[in-house]
């Protein structure tokens, strides 16, 4: 069996990472650091193409965050062999939406890793986050209400899973 990591790995996944996916990663960072718990985690996203590699957030998401009060971190890149790997595996993929879901499944991640960012929201049923690209600045701000609200469920799952393996 590969050792554990110290750290507890996420990273969140939508389609270019660009909009979506770096926008959680910012919202959950700064929620980490709130709770102290984000010294004990490896946050990362990505996409799951690379159309936009290397290329900074969106400038909406950048604007939506900056306005919220986010640090905005974060280069978009695309999903790794790597990020499936037994050693250096992701502990929980949050995906945007049923897409993305079905995506990093066929990639290998293991069921129990998987999780659609909406379904730790109490109102958002698992439901997709839909993708603000197209759209105008409403969407942009309908996205981070929605991320907002599915934080503080993912917040205590990944608190409760870091306890867990703090106890093994």
């Amino acid at each position: 069996m590969p050792l554990q990591s110290a750290l507890y790995r996420v990273i969140f996944v939508c389609s270019g990472n660009i909009c979506r996916s770096p926008a959680a990663e910012c919202v959950f960072r700064a929620r980490a650091a709130q709770a102290g718990l984000l010294e004990r985690l490896a946050v990362d996203s990505a996409g799951t193409h690379g159309l936009h590699e290397g290329e900074p957030p969106d400038p909406r998401s950048v604007r939506v965050l900056a306005r919220a009060g986010y640090p905005v971190v974060g280069t978009a890149r695309e999903l790794r062999a790597s990020d499936f790997r037994a050693a250096s595996a992701h502990d929980l993929f949050v995906c945007m939406d049923r897409t993305h879901e079905r995506h990093v499944l066929r990639a290998g991640a293991p069921r129990e890793r998987v999780a659609l960012l909406r379904a730790f929201d109490p109102n958002g049923g698992g439901a997709d986050l839909p993708d603000p690209y197209y759209g105008g600045a409403e969407d942009f701000d309908a996205m981070l209400g929605m991320i907002e609200r599915a934080m503080d469920g993912l917040l205590a799952h990944v608190e409760a899973e870091v306890a867990a393996r703090k106890e093994r």
